[in-house]
């Protein structure tokens, strides 16, 4: 949020600026650094070295006024487009610096589209790839990313562990299957997905299951089990 400023010290300020210019006669010296309130610096923090700084060279890019003049919509503008960006925090320290604290959008996942990977955010956006997140499930399937998101709370919701799915598929009549690191398959309904992700858990744990590669909890009160 940009940081607000009461009426009265909105005044105040104002007031001291109006007074100070009008005590000089001199034009020059309206014309000094101090008086034009000049952005000098813009303190971006949250992200990598080089994306803060990516990001506060945008800002410079476009900022034309000081830094009384500058509005929350302009610079929310600006960050919104940054996919990276879950949610921020905006800071005037008067009389020339914006602090900008930026919390990361968090990858759920990767999928493909038309050919090209991105990252699944936790923002709802897609971020472009790099390999340096290994250890990201796979989504498959022509996946709504909120409906996706909504999944990715009801794994963090069970007792199932969300780190060790390997591969997600979407179908499109709203379900879900996962395979996880030791290739086994669960193939679970549309709905009361979170009740199923326990009952994985628990088979997960079982002895009994330890050998068997898809199990099927799409049908009501039953479990089919496979060993290939």
């Amino acid at each position: 949020m940009l940081q607000k400023i009461g009426k009265k010290n909105k005044i105040y300020i104002y007031l001291f600026i109006f007074l100070l210019l009008s005590t000089f006669n001199n034009t020059n010296i309206i014309n000094f650094k101090f008086l034009k309130f000049n952005i000098e610096q813009i303190k971006v923090s949250g992200l990598t070295k080089k994306k803060n700084l990516e990001v506060s060279q945008e800002i410079k890019k476009k900022l034309i006024e000081n830094i009384f003049f500058i509005r929350k919509e302009f610079l929310t503008k600006i960050l919104q487009k940054n996919n990276l960006i879950n949610s921020f925090e905006i800071k005037k320290i008067y009389p020339n610096i914006i602090e900008i604290k930026i919390k990361k959008t968090e990858f759920l996942g990767i999928t493909n589209i038309d050919g090209n990977f991105f990252f699944i955010g936790s923002n709802g956006k897609l971020i472009d790839y790099n390999e340096s997140e290994k250890n990201l499930p796979y989504v498959f399937g022509k996946i709504n990313i909120n409906d996706y998101i909504e999944f990715v709370k009801f794994v963090n919701k069970s007792k199932f562990n969300f780190n060790i799915i390997e591969e997600i598929y979407f179908f499109p009549s709203g379900r879900w299957d996962i395979k996880t690191s030791d290739d086994k398959l669960f193939k679970l309904p549309a709905e009361n997905i979170e009740l199923k992700l326990n009952l994985i858990y628990e088979l997960y744990k079982n002895e009994n299951f330890k050998n068997i590669k898809v199990i099927d909890l799409r049908f009501k009160n039953k479990i089919i089990n496979s060993y290939e």
